[in-house]
């Protein structure tokens, strides 16, 4: 059934990739953000345009890509988006087919191959962080200060989980995009892996590594819930390519609003020592039903009970049992002791650096 034509105020919301462009939103200046910005000239594509959008990308095939086709979706997107008050200009993963008379600035390049490991030129649609944010106008803010930009768009399927570790390292580490501050990312991902983000100490199934340092490192905020079959493919056969799973449900993405913590960094915790908390993690949950004491005196830590003691933790904890916030605590105070300074724990971090960055 041909949908009904949309409103005015509805933002043209064709994200996650008919071709890779990266445009910006930003509020006229002198206006607010809440009221009737974005104006009524960006709209949601009717359902001929959007067919026609959706043959030209399967037409051109690579690699499985995903994306909005649906009116009602868009809007929902786009009230999500809209929701908090400020200036900050928003980010959009998506295939225009122009400048939307000057309201929205189109750069090439694809979001999820930002900054990529690589000497030499940087060829698109890989682009580096700070000619994208020049090219948006978007300056670096302090780490304290409000959000200065937001980001929207949809996981890549096929390496999600590796995309969600390299977002957590660069935040960790304030590089790349989060150089300039507190970025906001609105991003849709796999309801499995929203359930991993989210878990609870004692979820044996869910709770892992990155559930500790995501919460530890953002605010986490479900905005919306949304069937596969409302998204549309890129795949010659139509198909909706949904990847399996066992222990989680999964029959939804998921719009997940990840916040950074304002007072993540302490005197413990830094930029400079960030990829060793996030190792220490990894080590401490390998092995969820392992005691946390045998994993510190496997560090050749001498005094393991009256740390734990001392931070009022049990001393026969297991590590699947034990709370985000308590390994942040636990990281801050070992901050004292000569086990991070060895030779092998240096070693094992930056191996374990050079994977998360693959």
């Amino acid at each position: 059934m041909r949908p009904a034509r949309a409103p005015p105020g509805c933002g043209r919301l064709l994200a996650a990739g008919l071709r890779p462009l990266l445009g910006c939103l930003r509020p006229p200046p002198g206006r607010g953000v809440a009221g009737r910005w974005p104006s009524p000239g960006l709209r949601v594509p009717e359902a001929a345009e959007a067919e026609r959008l959706v043959q030209e990308a399967r037409r051109a095939g690579g690699p499985l890509r995903r994306f909005i086709a649906c009116p009602r979706l868009a809007r929902t997107v786009q009230r999500c988006l809209w929701a908090a008050r400020g200036p900050q200009p928003v980010v959009l993963e998506c295939g225009p087919e122009n400048s939307l008379d000057g309201q929205l600035k189109v750069i090439y390049g694809d979001f999820f191959r930002l900054d990529p490991l690589v000497t030499g030129t940087v060829k698109p649609p890989a682009v580096c962080s700070d000619k994208l944010f020049e090219a948006m106008g978007v300056a670096a803010v302090p780490w304290r200060a409000d959000v200065p930009v937001k980001i929207f768009g949809i996981l890549p399927q096929k390496k999600e989980r590796n995309t969600l570790w390299r977002l957590l390292f660069i935040l960790y580490e304030c590089s790349s995009i989060f150089r300039y501050g507190r970025v906001e990312l609105n991003i849709f991902i796999s309801e499995k892996e929203y359930k991993v983000l989210t878990a609870k100490p004692g979820e044996s199934r869910a709770y892992q590594a990155l559930s500790v340092l995501c919460q530890v490192g953002c605010e986490i905020q479900l905005l919306h819930m949304e069937p596969w079959s409302s998204f549309v493919t890129n795949l010659k056969n139509k198909g909706l390519s949904v990847s399996k799973s066992v222990w989680l449900p999964n029959d939804h993405l998921c719009l997940v609003r990840l916040t950074p913590q304002r007072d993540l960094f302490s005197e413990g915790l830094k930029p400079t020592n960030s990829a060793t908390f996030m190792f220490m993690v990894k080590q401490c949950l390998a092995k969820r039903k392992s005691r946390l004491t045998d994993r510190l005196n496997s560090w050749s830590l001498d005094n393991s009970g009256q740390l734990l003691k001392a931070l009022e933790i049990p001393a026969d904890v297991e590590t699947g049992n034990l709370y985000p916030e308590d390994y942040k605590r636990l990281f801050e105070a070992l901050q004292n002791c000569s086990v991070f300074t060895e030779s092998w724990f240096h070693d094992e971090v930056l191996e374990s650096i050079r994977n998360i960055n693959l």
